[in-house]
């Protein structure tokens, strides 16, 4: 959400910035949305932090829970969204597909599934526990996914004499960078 949404808090409207200014750590609060027009107040269950930047990061819920649990929940989907993108067009271009029976397309998102696994055990065999590298802007140069998609090309074209990844199959466990 953006940081100037109104909201309406103990009986008082205010905007999101004058309510977390003082926010420091996670924070989770209820608030209601003001209805326009012909539509209804909703009310929302939020959660809050102050990320790089001292930007705020705003998630609304409209379940019942902690500030924590709210961000911890959208973490999680940010990840499943990253993985959705690499899939699609950072990469495998799956939405380039015409397949329209459905037996063909989930066969088709399991050899992706496969695909991207390979390519993630690629990426990890390669850096290591290491960050990938940083621009200026603080954004990497490279993802782990393109890192890993070059990677196992560059095996495909070189001619394939070595295994691509070692028998264990198990990628190890490594620190993500990510939103929250």
């Amino acid at each position: 959400m953006k940081e100037g949404q109104i909201v309406r808090t103990n009986g008082r409207e205010l905007n999101l910035r004058s309510l977390l200014s003082r926010c420091r750590g996670v924070r989770g609060f209820t608030a209601v949305l003001p209805g326009r027009a012909s539509h209804p107040d909703l009310k929302l269950h939020f959660g809050a932090r102050r990320i790089k930047g001292n930007e705020l990061l705003v998630v609304a819920s409209p379940y019942p829970a902690t500030g924590a649990h709210i961000l911890r929940q959208y973490k999680k989907r940010w990840l499943i969204e990253c993985l959705f993108a690499d899939s699609k067009t950072r990469g495998l271009n799956l939405e380039d597909t015409r397949l329209t029976l459905a037996s063909k397309l989930s066969l088709l998102i399991a050899i992706t599934a496969i695909a991207i696994a390979l390519i993630c055990r690629a990426a990890a065999q390669l850096m290591g526990h290491k960050y990938p590298a940083r621009k200026k802007h603080g954004y990497c140069s490279k993802s782990w996914f393109r890192t890993g998609f070059d990677e196992v090309r560059r095996w495909m074209r070189s001619g394939p004499e070595s295994p691509l990844v070692a028998r264990n199959l198990v990628v190890p466990r490594r620190l993500r960078v990510g939103v929250v």
